[in-house]
C-alpha cells in the first residue's frame, strides 16, 4: 500500500481535526494540524503585544517571526500530536476564545502564510501524514493523493464548538460563538492568500448528520480504495 499525503479542508469547527486525527491513527500515518500553527503564532502575538485592535502589528510580526519555533510532539498517555511554541507545551492555549478570535486576522497575512506553508511541506516531505487545514488542497500540497473538503451547518458546528468550550470550563454563549465562527468564516474565505475554498478535485463531506463512526468509516473507505490504487 503506497504512502501518500492526505488534506483534509473546512470550515471552523466542521470536525475536521477530530476527522483527521482519527485517520492517522488507524492508518499510521503522521497528524498535522495546520490550523495549530497560525493559533500558535496568533498566541505569541497575545502574549508579546503585538495586536492593535483586531489586527497585529504587522512590522514588528514580520520581525518576530524569526523567533517563532513551532513543532509537534506526540503525547505518550493520549497518542495524539501536541503543539509546542519555543519548547512549551501550548496545546490547551491556542484553543482559547480570546486566540479563535484573532486567529483570521494572522493567517490571512501574507509573509505569516508564505512562512507557515514552507515548514508544513517541509513536515511533509517524505508523505505519510494527514495534515487539515483551509488551504490544504488547493496551496500546500496540491498534488495530494486524497483530498477532502468537510462542511457542516453554521448552526451545527457553533453547537459543537460551545460544547467543546464549555467542557474546557470557558464561559460562552451560542450566538458568541456563532458570531465569532461567522467572522472567521468571512475572513478565511475572502483573504487574498491562501483562500477557503474547496480543491477541484477534492471530495466533499458534509457530516451535519453524521456521526462520528459513520464519518471515519465514510473516510477510511476513501483512503483504503486510493492507497490500493
Amino acid at each position: 500500500m503506497k504512502k501518500m499525503v492526505v488534506a483534509i479542508d473546512g470550515h471552523s469547527s466542521c470536525g475536521k481535526s477530530t476527522m483527521a486525527k482519527e485517520l492517522a491513527r488507524v492508518t499510521g500515518y503522521t497528524y498535522i494540524d495546520s490550523g495549530a500553527m497560525y493559533r500558535a503564532v496568533t498566541l505569541y502575538c497575545l502574549e508579546h503585544g503585538l495586536f492593535k485592535g483586531d489586527a497585529p502589528d504587522g512590522e514588528n510580526l514580520r520581525k518576530a517571526l524569526r523567533d517563532i519555533h513551532l513543532s509537534f510532539q506526540t503525547n505518550p498517555e493520549t497518542g495524539r500530536s501536541e503543539t509546542y511554541l519555543n519548547g512549551r507545551n501550548v496545546e490547551k492555549e491556542i484553543r482559547s476564545m480570546e486566540v479563535a478570535d484573532k486567529v483570521s486576522p494572522v493567517a490571512a497575512i501574507g509573509f505569516v502564510r508564505e512562512e507557515m506553508v514552507k515548514q508544513q511541506q517541509a513536515l511533509g516531505r517524505e508523505k505519510g501524514i494527514v495534515m487539515d487545514g483551509r488551504d490544504i488542497g488547493t496551496v500546500v500540497f496540491p498534488n495530494a493523493e486524497l483530498k477532502l473538503f468537510v462542511t457542516a451547518s453554521p448552526e451545527i458546528r457553533a453547537q459543537r464548538r460551545l460544547e467543546e468550550l464549555t467542557a474546557k470550563g470557558e464561559s460562552t454563549t451560542l450566538e458568541e460563538v456563532l458570531h465569532n465562527l461567522s467572522k472567521r468564516d468571512r475572513i478565511d474565505s475572502t483573504r487574498k492568500d491562501g483562500p477557503l475554498k474547496k480543491a477541484v478535485d477534492a471530495i466533499v463531506i458534509d457530516n451535519s448528520n453524521l456521526s462520528i463512526s459513520e464519518q471515519n468509516r465514510k473516510v477510511l473507505e476513501l483512503f483504503e480504495e486510493i492507497a490500493q490504487k
